[in-house]
């Protein structure tokens, strides 16, 4: 799954210069210190590789393990507020969840990354769509041994154009729709790959290579989570150690003109291995969490 830690503590805190000639940037955001709001405090959850706002339901998060296809609901504090298996998915290498708009107007959907693939073989990777489960006060009982279920789940199929890549980013765009991965490759710039909606569940897609990014890091572009803001116009990654922020420059009404904008680094604190980023529901913060059980959820607020 992950390159071994101690080459990636070696340049976590080095940095590179980031691509020349990006488009002026307005003013970059300011970044508060990381604080851990919580910890995961269900056991089920070992692995959280993922990390997503809700957007039904205020202040409710989810996450998801590597193994098995189910989701998990927690409040701002890591309190379990749920467990549902997801109905119709199978989980071989889940890596990220993200969320936005689906078939039906109006209603959100979870959209979870099957996308890993350390030794590069998968032929094709899936995107499985899923109606956002409802949260009660009777979900707060449901367990991984007695989960609830959710919607049948839609299988977008997705291949790149130019290989086989390891990813274990997945974004989707609050308004369009639209999908992106990007691959996470150690050393090297990493590759942005789009998925336009609308999608037919199905259907094998080909993705448009949209072009390399530079991640200011020595470790290159080891990304493990990311997160489209709610108003579509910024992006956060991560890596196992800190957090990124690319920013829509004013002027840009072409969400893609996001890959060419310098990345600002800034804190997401300690992480015993990170691999998820979600923007808080209103945008003025970023959450993580952290592999291993009882992992600590950490805010950075953002000042825009």
């Amino acid at each position: 799954m992950s390159i071994k830690r101690t080459i990636l503590c070696a340049f976590a805190s080095l940095a590179l210069s980031v691509t020349p000639g990006a488009q002026q940037q307005p003013k970059p955001p300011t970044y508060g210190p990381p604080l851990t709001v919580g910890i995961l405090h269900d056991n089920s959850i070992n692995e959280s590789s993922g990390l997503v706002a809700s957007r039904s339901t205020s202040g409710a998060y989810w996450t998801h393990n590597d193994d098995g296809a189910f989701i998990y609901a927690l409040n701002s504090r890591g309190a379990p507020l749920g467990v549902f298996h997801v109905t119709g998915a199978q989980a071989r290498d889940w890596e990220d969840i993200s969320i936005g708009p689906g078939p039906e107007r109006g209603k959100s959907y979870l959209y979870i990354g099957d996308i890993g693939d350390n030794d590069a073989i998968r032929s094709e990777i899936v995107v499985y769509r899923v109606a956002e489960p409802a949260l009660t006060t009777e979900t707060v009982n449901l367990t991984r041994g007695a989960p609830g279920m959710t919607a049948n789940a839609e299988a977008i199929r997705l291949r790149y154009p130019d290989g086989k890549f390891d990813a274990e980013t997945l974004l989707v765009h609050p308004s369009t729709g639209n999908i992106y991965i990007i691959t996470k490759v150690a050393v090297f710039r990493p590759v942005v790959y789009e998925a336009a909606a609308p999608f037919t569940p199905g259907q094998l897609i080909t993705m448009k290579r949209l072009g390399e990014i530079r991640v200011p890091s020595l470790t290159g572009g080891v990304l493990t989570g990311g997160s489209v803001s709610p108003d579509g116009r910024r992006v956060a990654l991560c890596d196992y150690f800190q957090g990124f922020e690319l920013v829509l420059p004013a002027k840009s009404t072409d969400f893609n003109d996001i890959w060419k904008q310098r990345m600002t680094v800034f804190d997401l604190g300690k992480r015993k291995q990170g691999e998820s980023i979600a923007y808080r529901s209103d945008g003025k913060a970023v959450l993580a969490t952290s592999e291993g059980k009882n992992a600590p959820l950490i805010q950075v607020a953002i000042n825009p």
